[in-house]
């Protein structure tokens, strides 16, 4: 048996499922707080189920959890669409080989990462499907496995782009203040894109994984095991059929048409009323996706049976979103976040600081899958030991930005949108979202240590 063989199955036989996963995390959320929060074991036990129900159902997470799933479903719905469809199929036939076609999602997948990351993770899971479906179509042995990693790659440069939730919320007038409070004095107002997004060192990392990344998925590919697999095409058809009545409505190619091109317009309205790219919030996606998922659908009807294929990716965040929560809660409440972030700062000089910035955002995204999330907990304390260490505020908001993208490739939470929609496991894909992990960190050590 080859090594690729034996790694492959090594990650099946040890990785249970997401779901599992986030039950895990909670029992050792759980027994973190009890023996490491400040007060009593009692004291300790008691309080520890009251934070957790709090982040368990807390609002504006609740919220946040909705939109994600929009984002899923309605991405999902447009997928569905023969326009989409047929863009990424002309994708698809530029290379037509198992290897070559994952260089060339990783590729695609990176760059609408970098544009946005919810698109991103429905994009390149349908990519990954649809050319699992040519392989079976064509009875060619592919790694269904690493082409799902490959579509799932995005979320290693999303929190260096575009929708990037750190530097978006830096780049708020007031944020700073209203994040740090007290805690840290004479912050700006702001910190600019320049300084995150846009900088040199962001600029070169996110360049680097671009070209490095999908070369690495082509060598895997060469080397990976494979097999023929029966993936079978998803369709969204209207039935055919004379109507009559009301239901001509649901049924009217122009009707449908019409309502999307209507909501793309009060989007486009919003778009054209904002500063720069701060209308891309999840709101502002989910408006867009509906108004072109009704647009290319045409019809009411076809819109909803391709949601009816489309609702069943989403039952996985509607669990395990809430779980996360909750730890959070226990993470944050108990005080566990602020003190791994603390010792690591307390032990930091200016030279090693971006680097334990990355180490340990790395670690709290095992725990808390979330950047924005992340940010708000880890922040002050990162922009306190900036201050006091003399480090550019941009490079220790992207060094924990880095942290939080890389161990994506590790907690499959973020593939749960890529595992509906290709029908893969989440063993399949992470023995080779590990190894894109590994490059990565290579490529984030080298440009924190470098610039």
């Amino acid at each position: 048996m080859s090594f690729a063989k034996r790694f492959e199955n090594t990650f099946r036989f040890l990785l249970p499922s997401p779901f599992a996963i986030a039950i895990l995390l909670s029992l050792l959320s759980f027994g973190l707080y009890w023996f490491l929060a400040d007060g009593s074991l009692s004291q300790n036990v008691a309080s520890s189920f009251k934070d957790w129900q709090a982040g368990l159902w807390n609002g504006p997470l609740l919220i946040f959890m909705v939109q994600m799933m929009l984002i899923l479903v309605l991405g999902h719905i447009l997928a569905l669409a023969k326009p989409v469809g047929q863009f990424i199929d002309w994708i698809l036939s530029l290379r037509r080989d198992p290897s070559s076609t994952a260089a060339l999602i990783t590729f695609f997948t990176l760059i609408m990462a970098f544009l946005n990351w919810g698109l991103a993770l429905v994009f390149g899971a349908v990519i990954a499907r649809k050319a699992a479906e040519f392989f079976s179509r064509k009875q060619q042995a592919f790694n269904y496995g690493l082409l799902g990693a490959a579509g799932y790659s995005g979320l290693m440069v999303w929190h260096g782009g575009l929708s990037g939730s750190a530097p978006l919320k830096v780049a708020e007038a007031g944020h700073l203040q209203s994040l740090a409070g007290n805690q840290v004095a004479n912050l700006p107002d702001r910190i600019p894109w320049e300084a995150t997004i846009y900088s040199p060192m962001n600029l070169t990392a996110s360049l680097i994984l671009l070209l490095t990344l999908p070369l690495l998925m082509y060598f895997l590919s060469k080397r990976a095991p494979r097999q023929l697999e029966e993936v079978h095409a998803e369709k969204a058809k209207e039935q055919e059929g004379a109507y009559r009545g009301a239901e001509k409505i649901d049924h009217s190619r122009s009707f449908g048409l019409a309502i999307g091109l209507a909501i793309l317009l009060i989007a486009l309205k919003t778009a054209f009323e904002s500063q720069k790219l701060e209308f891309l919030t999840p709101n502002f996606i989910n408006l867009g996706l509906l108004g072109l998922g009704l647009s290319f659908h045409r019809s009411l009807s076809s819109f909803l049976k391709a949601l009816d294929d489309a609702i069943q990716g989403a039952a996985g965040i509607l669990l395990q979103f809430p779980l996360y929560f909750g730890i959070m809660g226990l993470m944050r409440d108990g005080g566990l976040i602020a003190d791994l972030s603390t010792y690591f700062s307390s032990h930091s000089t200016s030279f090693s600081f971006p680097l334990y910035t990355f180490l340990s955002a790395g670690i709290i995204n095992v725990f808390i899958p979330s950047g924005g999330g992340q940010w708000a907990i880890q922040g002050p304390v990162l922009l306190e030991t900036a201050q006091n260490l003399g480090i550019p505020y941009g490079k220790a908001i992207m060094a924990m930005a880095y942290g939080d993208q890389l161990t994506n490739m590790l907690q499959p939470f973020w593939a749960l949108p890529l595992l509906g929609i290709t029908g893969l496991k989440a063993r399949r894909i992470v023995p080779y979202t590990i190894a894109l992990m590994l490059l990565g960190s290579l490529i984030f050590i080298s440009v924190l240590s470098f610039y």
